[in-house]
């Protein structure tokens, strides 16, 4: 991993936030979990299909929040000649990470790369995790080319209750994020998305697409 910060690497911050200790030591024990935080997903669940699909053909790829990298392998999986990294805070999780695929670790809110890095970046149900959401959007469209693409996957926030949280995670109304984005992106979208295909969305997950 210390070539890819060297290739990329930008000055670090030296005071992370508050709670990046707590939470990297939650996911760091989390790695273990293999039920809850598995390696591999099923290709046909519509998140998946929502990734591929608005990434189109991309040369570099940013899985941001990847855990085990199981987005990742399927995104390599289709585009072999692509060059994809999988990001996540805890050095345990990416442990996991396919051969083919490269890792490095961090925060999203200092993402280790330069401007204009990728050509698709996506993150799933990690952006709650970054707890400087302004910060965490404004990295990845930075470190995203012009005419790059990206998608974000992350829970409604009119449906917060419905699943048990760690206190720093926040879940999102579809507005919220459009706007961020749109400070950095020329073209941004947002549904409400279901599990699978097939099924009618019960509100629970929403997507955000962009073009830079």
């Amino acid at each position: 991993m210390q070539w890819l910060r060297r290739w990329f690497a930008k000055p670090a911050d030296p005071s992370p936030a508050a709670d990046l200790t707590e939470i990297r030591r939650s996911f760091e024990e989390s790695a273990a979990d293999e039920e809850h935080f598995p390696s591999t997903i099923d290709p046909r669940i519509y998140h998946v299909q929502v990734v591929t699909q608005h990434l189109g053909s991309v040369r570099s790829v940013l899985d941001v929040g990847s855990g085990k990298g199981r987005f990742a392998r399927i995104v390599k999986e289709r585009q072999p000649a692509a060059r994809v990294v999988c990001f996540d805070l805890a050095l345990a999780m990416l442990r996991a990470v396919d051969a083919n695929l490269l890792a490095c670790a961090g925060s999203m809110t200092q993402l280790p790369f330069r401007d204009s890095s990728f050509d698709g970046i996506y993150a799933t149900e990690s952006l709650e995790h970054a707890v400087d959401i302004e910060a965490a959007v404004a990295e990845m469209c930075r470190v995203l080319e012009p005419g790059g693409r990206l998608v974000i996957i992350d829970k409604n926030a009119e449906h917060w209750g419905r699943l048990k949280t760690p206190a720093w995670e926040k879940w999102f109304h579809r507005t919220e994020l459009e706007k961020l984005l749109r400070r950095h992106c020329r073209q941004v979208e947002s549904r409400a998305i279901s599990y699978w295909e097939d099924v009618p969305p019960d509100g629970l997950f929403l997507a955000w697409t962009a073009t830079k």
